[in-house]
């Protein structure tokens, strides 16, 4: 059984934000198990936990930007590679300014910090999400095209193919992560072409750009006027060279393929914030931040359809809160109108309760309600998301209401969104949104499957019995 990580210890690194230009200090914090990824602004002064899933992307821009209400954090994709290519599971990550330090336009300022931290284990199961069938986004316009494809392991591939001599057509591939992220893709820098360089100055990015933190891949001869312009872009004392190599500056590439490599690294941290770590070949032909993102939302979609598919599947063995007897101590109901067969959830943080009702062809109901084509009444999926709130009510309040009945008022916002059949097993999601005095008010729903069937807001009053 693998463990989840966190760190051992705090760590922190200093520089400049690559867009921004802003002076910002990164500081990586141990988390609990099943913390993830979150990212927190010390420098505001609300105390804001953003966490890196796909839900809280807010800007694509040249990176991956996240945010909640006024709290954004910039570039976050290096960041996040590092503690996948780590196998660092939960972390609490500190900024004093909204993007982290550029360092030297790679990963491996990140990694090295992390590792001067060590790597702890703790005592909760790792999580996995297996890709069980082919999910992929494509946008032909753009040339992009992400698959993933189930395989018991974690692979990478990437083909970059670009319309210049000083790159051409790259590919890569990340077959062991543990083996071969640190060395042989944490050191990939960021790189971009001569001729976006002015564009990105000019959209109010690259501010914290230089030579030292990025690679400018020569793709066209200078106009008149723009060596004085990339002299000022990137802070230079002297004229840089035209580059032999198609590098501005003549700079040395780390590796041959530096730039796929570098494509692979964005990957690896863009899909970070699907929120779980990944089982599957991922293949990606010209990625980019905003493609990731978008193929990320589909894996995110499915892991959190399994996940509820998993919590509600049928016949699932689960420990019973209240079984069937205990229910009518509570409820007052009896055959056939009795319609929560067991309890098997409360959780006293959020006050919701999770009830089951296997709905059997022998119901008494469907011999008069379309006998020819069987089909559970509404009313009756309502009065069992009513009841199931019932014995919330009792969960919730004790013995304050021992001898007290529920009575339900009203019913609203009550949406039917598919048919509940002979054979099909109700799963019920009752949260207890509000309480005042005798009133009770709450948010059901019931689902079939994973399947939301059947939702409402529901309210009842207390009276003695």
């Amino acid at each position: 059984m693998e463990k989840q990580t966190t760190i051992r210890k705090s760590v922190s690194f200093e520089g400049i934000g690559l867009h921004t230009g802003n002076l910002s200090t990164i500081t990586f914090n141990p988390a609990e198990a099943d913390y993830g990824y979150k990212f927190i602004r010390t420098d505001l002064p609300e105390t804001i936990e953003i966490e890196a899933v796909t839900d809280n992307v807010i800007d694509l821009s040249r990176g991956t930007t996240i945010g909640k209400n006024e709290s954004i954090v910039h570039t976050i994709e290096h960041v996040l590679a590092s503690l996948v290519g780590l196998g660092i599971d939960n972390c609490k990550i500190e900024l004093t300014a909204n993007e982290p330090p550029v360092g030297d336009g790679s990963a491996m300022p990140f990694v090295t910090v992390l590792l001067e931290a060590g790597i702890k284990e703790l005592e909760a199961e790792k999580e996995y999400f297996y890709i069980s069938e082919t999910i992929r986004y494509t946008n032909e316009d753009k040339g992009n095209d992400l698959v993933a494809l189930p395989l018991e392991d974690y692979r990478v591939t990437v083909m970059v193919d670009y319309a210049n001599p000083a790159l051409g057509s790259q590919h890569t591939g990340l077959f062991n992560l543990k083996k071969e992220f640190v060395n042989e893709f944490a050191p990939a820098r960021t790189f971009c072409f001569l001729h976006e360089v002015l564009k990105l100055r000019k959209d109010g990015l690259i501010k914290g750009g230089s030579l030292e933190n990025a690679l400018v891949i020569l793709d066209r001869d200078l106009e008149e006027g723009e060596m004085s312009e990339i002299i000022d872009a990137f802070k230079l004392l002297e004229e840089p060279a035209l580059g032999d190599n198609g590098i501005l500056d003549n700079r040395e590439l780390r590796f041959k393929n530096e730039p796929a490599r570098h494509k692979l690294l964005d990957v690896i941290g863009d899909l970070a914030l699907v929120g779980v770590s990944i089982k599957a070949q991922i293949l990606a032909a010209r990625p980019g931040h905003r493609s990731n993102y978008e193929f990320a939302k589909l894996i995110r979609e499915q892991y959190l359809e399994k996940k509820k598919n998993d919590k509600y599947l049928v016949n699932k063995q689960k420990a019973k809160l209240f079984d069937i007897q205990q229910i009518m101590e509570i409820l007052p109901h009896r055959y056939p109108f009795l319609l929560v067969d067991r309890i098997t959830e409360y959780d006293d943080s959020t006050k919701t309760i999770i009830g089951y009702k296997n709905v059997s062809i022998n119901e008494p109901y469907f011999n008069g309600h379309f006998p020819g084509k069987p089909i559970m009444p509404g009313v009756l999926i309502l009065e069992a998301m009513a009841q199931t709130g019932g014995i919330l009510i009792f969960q919730t309040q004790g013995d304050a209401v021992k001898n007290k009945i529920a009575f339900f008022a009203t019913i609203n916002n009550a949406k039917f969104r598919r048919p509940v059949l002979p054979g099909d097993q109700l799963v019920f999601e009752v949260r207890l949104a509000s309480k005042k005095f005798n009133i009770f008010q709450f948010d059901a729903k019931a689902y079939v499957l994973g399947k939301l069937v059947a939702e409402a807001e529901l309210q009842a009053s207390l009276v003695d019995k």
